[in-house]
């Protein structure tokens, strides 16, 4: 099939141009093709705005062991819904990716199930380093720093530096100081207060577990991304990082940390719970800034759905995690229409630095003979988020009865359209990922250049 898509204004590289676009196959095949083409399909987008499909580095979609909360199926079809071409899922499934034969486990499940494309990162313990090892077919390995419990749980110094050392994957972390946590716990032990979350897992217990992972990243020569930024003292060390040149130390920000503070729990309560914990006003700004300076590099969910019955028990019975996939881009799409952020840093953000810190064969920006992941969005497109209309198993957002303008209207999997106008083909596969390690992230591709 040769698709021709017609009349878009098109984010290119190097920004907003007019182009048509040409798929062939899995393909972009051409960008602004003469007159005269023969093609079999012309889809005019008179109007739209063609972007990459969005990257989102950090999921957890529940399969194996708590589909009851979400499922592959149900989590790429949201994706599809949302603009996400391509997912990362974390390993603290049941049971948790910490082996190569599991970590193959999980991409036989998602290719017989999963719309969009997907990759999954093993996980580290405190003895599977040998795993680690000798794993592949992964973007990297996800250390838990803090907010996790059994063998993902990797607190100790020695087993920390084990895994800085002698593993080559990229690297990432939840970074919560564990010791912190507790100890806020225990102080404030018996609470029923959700705002009191915030209290326990505080400023300090996100700065010091990002501080020992920049120490260990840069005596050990390692890559390593830091999750779910949720605070402005952790800008400052990874700026600093950054500072000092070595090209190991990438961040990101989620859109429950940039688009809500502490002062939304007397709103949403527990919906608004997850870890790391909500942060300040403040902290909120010192984020924003920190991606328009290129402090942090990407935007990501950290989808973690649980179901409403779950989410409003008592604090401390709720879990913590909200889902976002299907709302990411539109709320992205959202800020920029309002003047906080332009498209294009948008696009890098979502697309094309996830795809460089991960080291992504093909995917995150439209340019020849890069995989024809796409979406066409309605910048001017007014739309209200309900929770009825929600795509995820759990069936809910926590952006219920917020009006956005900018959506998503169509997206395609390897040229083939996934999703239009609230319809999907569900006979579309996604592919796994591929990886290029040896590219060197996100610095050494020059992602930092304008």
């Amino acid at each position: 099939m040769r698709i021709l898509i017609r009349n878009a204004a098109t984010m290119l590289p190097t920004g907003l141009e007019r182009v048509d676009v040409v798929i062939e196959g899995s393909k972009i095949a051409d960008i602004a093709p003469g007159a005269g083409l023969a093609v079999d399909e012309t889809i005019d987008a008179a109007g739209l705005h063609l972007l990459p499909g969005v990257v989102d580095d950090q999921v957890h979609f529940r399969e194996p062991g708590l589909t009851h909360k979400e499922d592959l199926a149900t989590a790429s079809r949201a994706c599809a819904k949302g603009g996400v071409t391509t997912f990362l899922e974390m390993p603290n499934t049941l049971p948790t990716t910490t082996t190569v034969e599991r970590l193959h486990e999980k991409l036989a499940l998602a290719a017989s199930k999963c719309l969009v494309n997907y990759g999954f990162y093993i996980g580290a313990t405190p003895t599977n380093v040998e795993e680690l090892k000798a794993a592949e077919r992964t973007p990297g390995i996800k250390v838990f720093i803090g907010s996790s419990t059994g063998d993902l749980l990797v607190d100790g110094q020695d087993a920390l530096e084990q895994i800085f050392a002698e593993t080559t994957l990229p690297l990432t972390a939840h970074c919560e100081d564990e010791t912190t946590v507790r100890a806020n716990a225990a102080r404030i032990a018996g609470t029923a207060d959700v705002a009191d979350h915030s209290r326990i897992r505080d400023h300090a217990a996100a700065r010091i577990a990002t501080a020992r992972a920049i120490d260990l990243a840069e005596r050990h020569n390692h890559r390593f991304h830091v999750l779910h930024v949720s605070t402005g003292d952790e800008t400052d060390l990874i700026r600093a990082a950054i500072g000092r040149g070595h090209g190991l130390i990438t961040g990101e920000a989620c859109p429950h940390h940039l688009l809500f503070t502490v002062d939304d729990y007397a709103r949403l309560g527990t919906l608004v719970q997850m870890n790391p914990s909500l942060k300040t006003a403040a902290d909120a700004a010192r984020l924003w800034d920190a991606l328009a300076a290129g402090t942090l590099q990407v935007i990501a969910t950290d989808h973690a759905p649980h179901t409403l019955e779950e989410k409003r028990k008592p604090y401390p019975q709720s879990p913590s995690g909200l889902p976002a996939v299907e709302n990411s881009l539109a709320l992205m799409l959202n800020e920029a229409h309002h003047g906080r952020c332009t498209l294009q840093q948008v696009i890098h953000w979502m697309c094309d630095a996830p795809a460089r810190t991960w080291d992504l064969v093909g995917k995150g920006r439209i340019e020849v003979g890069y995989d024809a992941d796409l979406v066409l969005v309605d910048l001017e497109a007014r739309h209200t988020v309900r929770n009825a209309e929600q795509i995820t198993k759990s069936g809910w957002s926590p952006w219920d009865g917020v009006e956005l303008v900018g959506r998503p209207v169509r997206t395609m999997i390897l040229g083939r359209t996934v999703y239009a106008e609230g319809r999907f083909d569900d006979s579309v596969r996604g592919a796994e990922a591929r990886y290029d390690h040896a590219r060197g992230g996100y610095w050494a591709t020059g992602g930092g250049k304008p």
